[in-house]
């Protein structure tokens, strides 16, 4: 077994235990991060809170909407915050619609939201289940596989989206809400991100260097673009309740059709990200096989698979977004309201900018970061360039979803 192999399998075994050691450590810490009272609370004292099923009271089935149902009738004990120890019995499926197939047993745990009136007389109602223990357990198999799938890469893979979050809680979303301009904190913020995470999973080369420039070229086409194409349409931001929750909660007036840009921007960094490393790989790897073409020739050869990559990239942003609004969809598809009307509505029409957009943005990456990496690749003699060119791994058709 070689040096190389030797070390791979030892930050392979290194990481598995990280990620084991992360669900350990920060299962508890997780778990009990609302035992803290909340400050300054407006209105009668309520608190989301952690609760064990001790005992399962009633089961049947109801009928909610002219729609039967089972429903549960449960004793909960919390298990923290003000009231722990305290036992409240909740009922689930009863009053509002619930999914069918959920069924309770003692010793589960789920979230519930406990409040008192007026006269101090307390009250508990079922919040949702708590997910934290699945969820650790999938990242987890997510660290594992992709080490063993992707190797090195796959492990710079893992640094890139640590630092793609770093960058997004500790800097775009405290500027955000601080009354920064959503726009320019996002340009700035995916630019960083994007072209950190690239050199550190491609490394300090040309392929990397063309991909990072040419990111930032297309993140500004497509921030003038989505900027221009929402104050044509009179998009305003104020689409979700998100939106207008955000407005009331904050402390600072924020500029939801400035978020609204930026939203759009971050949305797509990630395929952009993939698309112009893939084009800079290209490049590359054409430049490899007949150093002897010109740049034109270069140019065009890669042009030809960054136009089968468009086409593929530009139904891949029109599919995850149909299907991210797909129960909106049915739900207007029931209503017999007109196609015209539909497309009017602010929350239909942001989902048509952003996708436009998005792809107008990705359409522009592809001959601006195949022109730069083509240059690259002629004249890396004259950069005074002696590094292997297509990245420390010798090469490959890179992507980074």
């Amino acid at each position: 077994m070689s040096r190389d192999t030797r070390l791979f399998l030892f930050l392979a075994i290194l990481l598995v235990l990280v990620a084991a050691g992360v669900i350990f450590l920060l299962l508890p810490r997780l778990e009990a991060d609302n035992q803290s009272e909340p400050a300054g609370q407006i209105g009668y004292p309520s608190d989301t809170v952690r609760a064990r099923v001790v005992e399962v009271l009633e089961t049947g089935e109801s009928t909610v909407g002219n729609l039967p149902q089972e429903y549960s009738i449960l004793r909960v004990e919390v298990v923290e915050g003000r009231w722990q120890a305290q036992q409240f019995e909740i009922t689930y499926g009863l009053n509002q619609i619930t999914p069918s197939g959920f069924d309770f047993r003692t010793g589960d745990e789920v979230l519930i939201t406990v409040g008192q009136n007026a006269d101090r007389v307390l009250s508990a109602f079922f919040t949702d289940f708590i997910r934290i223990r699945p969820l650790l357990w999938l990242f987890a198999t997510f660290v594992i596989f992709i080490v063993l799938i992707s190797g090195w890469k796959g492990v710079r893979a893992l640094l890139g989206m640590a630092f793609s979050l770093l960058v997004i809680f500790t800097y775009i979303i405290p500027n955000i809400l601080q009354g920064d301009d959503p726009v320019l904190v996002s340009i700035l913020g995916a630019f960083v991100l994007l072209s950190v995470t690239l050199y550190i999973v491609y490394g300090w080369t040309l392929k990397s260097h063309a991909a990072v420039v040419g990111t930032l070229i297309a993140l500004v086409i497509t921030g003038l673009l989505a900027g221009f194409f929402v104050n044509l349409t009179r998009l305003t931001g104020f689409e979700s309740e998100e939106a207008m929750f955000l407005l009331q909660q904050s402390a600072v007036q924020i500029n939801l059709q400035g978020l609204l840009l930026g939203g759009m921007l971050i949305g797509a960094l990630g395929v952009l990200d993939d698309l112009v490393i893939t084009q800079s790989s290209v490049v590359f790897e054409i430049r490899d096989t007949d150093p002897a073409l010109s740049l034109g020739s270069l140019f065009w050869r890669a042009m030809r698979v960054g136009q089968d990559h468009v086409a593929a990239t530009v139904n891949t942003l029109v599919l995850a977004y149909t299907g991210a609004a797909l129960p909106m969809l049915l739900l207007f598809s029931l209503s017999g309201d007109s196609f015209g009307n539909l497309v009017n509505l602010e929350f239909i029409a942001v989902e048509i900018v952003r996708t436009l957009v998005g792809s107008l943005g990705l359409i522009a990456a592809v001959p601006i970061t195949t022109g730069l990496a083509s240059a690259l690749a002629v004249y890396r003699t004259r950069l005074g360039r002696i590094e292997p060119y297509l990245g420390p791994e010798g090469g490959g058709h890179g992507h980074a979803h």
